[in-house]
């Protein structure tokens, strides 16, 4: 008798981490937005943060559904120990844009997965960027484009922000915002067989 088939359900209404899933080939049978708080909790690390919104979704999800495989993810961006909102205003992106103008930053992008046996995995991917000093010209345009609300830090680097970045250490699709490398290691890792 073949075992039941697996099922996995995405913990996000992102249509970018939808995008990057499909790009490796994987089709999440269901897509579930996990409404939770996303404050960070006082003297909470942007590390920390990222990883307890990514494991709170999975989990969020997980209790409704524990016949499937869940995969939740949050990004964090961050300037020091400082997180930059996700812009919901012009005003808001353009704050962020000032920030990061001419200096590094770092991409937080959690990952965590349960599977229907109970198991639950998480982990990290830290990506560290230089923006080019930007000017007000280049600002304006981008804020015109309307690309940066909604976003992580003001920008999808997978756009417009793109021209802005000098230099990437780490991992492209965590900045887009779910780091496939350790995405599918973790799905794997716990019996997760793509189809």
């Amino acid at each position: 008798m073949a075992p039941p088939p697996q099922r996995l359900v995405l913990a996000s209404a992102s249509p970018r981490r939808l995008d990057l899933l499909r790009q490796v080939g994987l089709e999440p049978d269901a897509v579930t937005a996990a409404d939770i708080d996303e404050s960070p909790l006082r003297n909470e690390t942007p590390r920390r943060l990222a990883l307890r919104l990514a494991a709170a979704k999975c989990a969020h999800v997980a209790a409704a559904d524990s016949a499937a495989f869940v995969l939740g993810a949050d990004t964090v961006v961050a300037v020091g120990r400082r997180v930059l909102p996700k812009a919901q205003t012009a005003e808001e992106v353009r704050a962020c844009l000032d920030l990061l103008s001419g200096r590094s930053h770092r991409v937080l992008t959690a990952v965590a997965v349960a599977g229907p046996d109970g198991r639950r995995v998480e982990r990290l991917s830290e990506t560290r960027l230089r923006f080019k000093r930007l000017s007000d010209d280049d600002i304006a345009r981008y804020i015109d484009s309307g690309e940066g609300i909604g976003k992580a830090g003001g920008y999808g680097v997978q756009g417009r922000a793109g021209a802005f970045v000098l230099e990437l250490q780490g991992s492209y699709t965590g900045v887009v915002g779910l780091p496939l490398y350790e995405t599918v290691s973790l799905l794997e890792g716990v019996g997760y067989i793509r189809r």
